[in-house]
């Protein structure tokens, strides 16, 4: 008898300055040494995004943080695809050359990548976002014009038909801050994930279908002390490449298990189907990791992804979680789990069976 799939939730919360995952895709390495240890990888934009770069991972589910929460708690399965039709929106405030810039990488992508793109659209009103940092350093944002972005999304869906959604909006330029400096030399948050993290919400919560945001941005100018980790942000004019890859082969997200018999069900994967979950060991307030500790998932909390932004740790929620001090710990971790083995076992230290009392 075949064994089930041995599936991984990967979370590095957006907007928490975590050490590994809060700059330009630098989680993706990670990602990539998951995958090659579990049959099914789940995860979020924030780890698979590197600006214009990117990596095919055919075992990885790109999911959209709001959908990945109401997978996570039940509500929602995920329906793995060949294919989306991607519909691209673009924010009437981006200026006429930025737009240009980025319609001519939405094309690249269907000659050099063959991605299936729809044609686009314009808001018809600016979507003004703006930054905002809370109390705490974690960065957010808001849309002034939320209903001119779902207007655009309804038209790609009912005319263009379709089924993932890029956005792309216009940020505000901050070169001169003291934030975007120190980010740019690798500390401190990620200004603009918090108000993608809006962006994307917005959509998949009244669309119920894969999203993911890619910000306009003038270039910013050469800064010899870049950080390694913040590189992949510096390449180009755009950012929107690896969001194009990520939702070509987003899961389809199912809200409804009523049709168990048809042939799409039994490719469908449910949170009761995750085997672990791996998250900072400081980021565990999420609502994925609250809901998955209670489905029976092995949560492996990584102690060297720090974040530094309200911290949070298992114990400080009542989760019972593995820790491990490295990614590369995690990863032996999960092969001896995948095996049924007990970690115990891998060390020198095994102790005795005790006898329990029947009093």
């Amino acid at each position: 008898m075949s064994q089930a799939p041995y599936t991984v939730v990967l979370i590095v919360p957006t907007g928490l300055g975590a050490a590994i995952g809060g700059y330009a895709g630098d989680a993706l390495p990670v990602a990539r040494a998951i995958s090659q240890i579990c049959d099914r990888l789940i995860t979020h934009p924030n780890v698979l995004n590197g600006a214009q770069l990117y990596w095919n991972l055919p075992n990885a589910l790109y999911v959209e943080g709001y959908g990945l929460d109401k997978f996570a708690a039940g509500c929602w399965g995920l329906r793995p695809v060949h294919q989306n039709r991607v519909g691209l929106i673009l924010d009437q405030a981006i200026e006429t050359e930025l737009r240009l810039r980025h319609l001519q990488a939405a094309d690249a992508t269907r000659a050099t990548l063959g991605l299936n793109l729809t044609d686009y659209v314009i808001t018809d009103a600016p979507l003004n976002v703006e930054l905002r940092t809370a109390a705490s350093g974690a960065s957010w944002g808001t849309i002034g014009n939320p209903g001119s972005l779902l207007r655009a999304a309804q038209v790609l869906i009912e005319q263009a038909r379709a089924n993932a959604i890029a956005v792309v909006a216009r940020f505000p330029d901050d070169i001169d801050s003291k934030a975007l400096e120190a980010y740019r030399h690798g500390q401190g948050v990620d200004a603009l994930a918090g108000a993608e993290a809006v962006i994307s919400h917005l959509i998949v919560r009244n669309f119920q279908i894969p999203c993911a945001h890619a910000p306009a941005l003038m270039p910013l100018p050469l800064d010899p002390k870049l950080s390694v980790r913040s590189a992949a942000e510096e390449l180009g004019y755009t950012f929107l490449s690896c969001v194009l890859v990520g939702l070509s082969r987003a899961p389809q997200f199912v809200v409804a298990r009523n049709n168990l018999l048809s042939p799409s069900s039994s490719r469908d994967i449910w949170a009761e189907e995750v085997d672990a979950i791996v998250v900072p060991a400081t980021a565990c307030g999420g609502k994925a990791l609250l809901s998955l500790s209670q489905s029976g998932s092995q949560v492996i909390a990584v102690e060297e992804n720090q974040t530094s932004i309200m911290p949070v740790t298992p114990e400080m929620l009542g989760i019972k979680a593995m820790r491990v001090q490295s990614y590369l710990e995690a990863l032996g971790l999960m092969v001896a789990h995948r095996a049924g083995i007990s970690a115990d076992a891998l060390s020198p230290n095994l102790s005795s069976l005790h006898r329990l009392s029947l009093s």
